[in-house]
């Protein structure tokens, strides 16, 4: 375990190679799960803010699933999330001729639509964070949907903190995520002796 400040970091998180293979998995982590994707408090109301700047990358399902549950909902754990649609697929994702998935609020904003990049959980992920009274976990999620970036991050030699910098450093600040890669080049030096 690793400490920054008030969050705890799993040694997953810099033990473990991962790199996303989209191309293998086809974004499933946007379709399996129990729920949406998590969202903050300003992350719920930036969707109902930039709802009509994200509306014209999104699906005439999606359109429709969102005017009947909303932008956002609460889960069966009373936290806010993306809404699905028939209980898996985020109603924010997008397919293409190929199949396969892409997020339509990113879409949205690497056009310059909305300023709103994509929910921080899922650039994130496979990281999840869970806050608790004095401090924040993070987590490496371990997921068999996942089993291709991890071949693809290990043949690379790429560690989950490092796919996952700009995710970060977005979440944290680039202090702590330079801090957390001095802690990963500290324990990767001790682990070979």
């Amino acid at each position: 375990m690793l400490a920054i400040g008030n969050t705890l970091i799993s040694d997953d998180v810099v033990a473990e190679s991962f790199i996303c293979d989209i191309e293998a998995c086809k974004a499933a982590c946007c379709v399996e799960g129990d729920a949406g994707a998590p969202l903050s408090e300003e992350e719920s109301r930036l969707l109902e803010e930039e709802l009509e700047r994200i509306r014209p990358f999104l699906s005439p399902e999606s359109l429709a699933e969102i005017e009947r549950q909303g932008a956002w909902v609460t889960d069966a754990e009373g936290e806010k999330v993306t809404p699905t649609l028939g209980g898996r697929e985020c109603v924010y994702a997008i397919r293409n001729e190929k199949g396969m998935l892409s997020c339509g609020i990113e879409k949205a904003w690497e056009s310059g639509a909305t300023p709103f990049q994509k929910p921080v959980s899922c650039h994130l992920y496979p990281i999840r964070i869970k806050e608790y009274k004095d401090f924040l976990a993070v987590n490496y999620h371990r997921w068999n949907i996942c089993s291709p970036a991890c071949v693809l991050g290990k043949k690379q030699g790429v560690k989950v903190y490092q796919f996952l910098k700009n995710a970060l450093i977005r979440k944290f600040g680039e202090t702590w995520y330079e801090e957390l890669c001095a802690l990963a080049e500290y324990q990767n030096q001790t682990s070979q002796r």
